[in-house]
């Protein structure tokens, strides 16, 4: 057993962004300002796309998108329900209805549960790509494309992943549909493969969406803080439309700033990691490996194993609880979100709606997989796991 715990994730932050930070704090300038705007320019870049908007959350850049899109009451809004509730949240605050559907084997929503939901008050899609896969992305394009419907991709685990190639958000993955409007939301919350503390970002090629996005993102206002005080801006500024709260501060961008020069790297090592994990476990029958799709460049933000339960004597719970006990962390993503009282009890959705969410939702376990950890980390991690299972085998 190791002597030190091992958390189940950990952020890496450089000397370098320190000293970022310490400068943001000595200039005066901590809230929304330049650093801010730099980072935007460099994540728009990164990601090859027209606009990008610095948010406080994932989940603001969602709300931000719907509410942009006019989503409001008597209105539907898809999404998987194996997702962080905050997916299907941002629906609700609008006054919109979440519909979930089911999920595929590797964990990510499927074109045919999306079509199937679709009715005539259906005003968009939220796809997750769950763990850092992308969804199949242009499938879920052609078929929100026939509808003429919105796609918002819930991307707070798959900054750094790509799809054909193209990096999750880039205006060049909705080529081929030309007239679709996208958004693409991040996520920088602490143990993302990129941080800054908390925050986001939502990338998209509409130019008329991209501005209202921005106005909503700080109150409505024709003129943000940093335009207005700089020395060629004015105090005088418009409200022209009730916006929200949900700026992105310099001190955030400042971290932002240099997490994103060492993505590429952070993303290799998680890469390396799960490859590592991969061939330990493969050959094990108790468990089951993450799916992985070709194509699709995962960034590995999650390493989510499956237990085989028939051939186990303890269930999902225990396993953890002896991951504990062996000084391992890890955690469960997601409970799927018909499960929650909330939601059974506000939309009628019950236990048994969607099996194959629930189905894998009884056997997973996310191991921790993040670039400050070691190899002998790793190995800890490995050797814990390869214990307790030949420790419970099903007689």
């Amino acid at each position: 057993m190791r002597e030190s715990y091992l958390p189940f994730s950990l952020p890496l932050i450089s000397e370098e962004a320190i000293a970022e930070v310490a400068d943001s704090l000595r200039s005066g300038w901590i809230t929304t300002g330049p650093k801010t705007k730099r980072f935007e320019d460099a994540f728009r870049d990164y990601v090859d796309s027209s606009h990008a908007i610095a948010v406080n959350s994932c989940t603001a850049g969602l709300h931000i998108a719907l509410a942009a899109l006019g989503v409001g009451p008597g209105d539907e809004v898809i999404v998987p329900t194996l997702t962080f509730c905050s997916t299907a949240s941002v629906a609700v605050h609008l006054g919109a209805r979440p519909v979930l559907v089911d999920v595929g084997e590797d964990f990510n929503v499927t074109p045919e549960a999306i079509q199937r939901a679709i009715t005539k008050k259906t005003k968009a899609v939220i796809p997750v790509h769950f763990g850092g896969q992308a969804c199949d992305l242009q499938a879920v394009y052609d078929v929100a494309a026939k509808h003429k419907l919105p796609v918002i991709e819930d991307a707070a685990h798959a900054v750094g992943a790509a799809y054909n190639g193209l990096m999750i958000g880039s205006d060049a993955l909705q080529s081929s549909h030309a007239d679709l409007q996208r958004v693409t939301a991040f996520s920088f919350y602490a143990i993302k493969n990129l941080t800054t503390g908390e925050g986001g970002m939502i990338t998209t090629a509409d130019d008329e969406l991209a501005e209202r996005m921005r106005l909503l993102s700080l109150h409505g206002m024709s003129r943000d803080a940093w335009k207005r005080y700089e020395s060629a801006g004015s105090w005088y500024y418009e409200v022209v439309l009730p916006g929200y709260k949900c700026n992105m501060t310099d001190i955030q961008a400042a971290i932002g700033i240099h997490q994103l020069g060492r993505l590429d790297d952070f993303v290799r090592i998680r890469k390396n990691y799960a490859q590592m994990y991969d061939q330990a476990f493969s050959s094990m029958p108790e468990i089951e490996i993450p799916i992985t799709q070709g194509g699709r460049s995962h960034a590995f933000h999650l390493y989510v194993i499956r237990l085989n339960l028939d051939q186990l004597a303890i269930d999902r719970a225990q396993f953890i609880e002896e991951l504990r006990a062996l000084n391992i962390g890890s955690s469960v993503h997601f409970i799927p979100v018909h499960l929650h009282p909330y939601y059974q009890e506000s939309l009628g959705y019950s236990k048994g709606d969607f099996p194959v969410a629930e189905r894998l939702f009884d056997a997973i376990i996310s191991l921790p997989l993040y670039p400050k950890m070691t190899k002998n980390d790793l190995q800890d991690v490995v050797e814990a796991v390869r214990f307790i299972v030949s420790e419970h085998p099903r007689r």
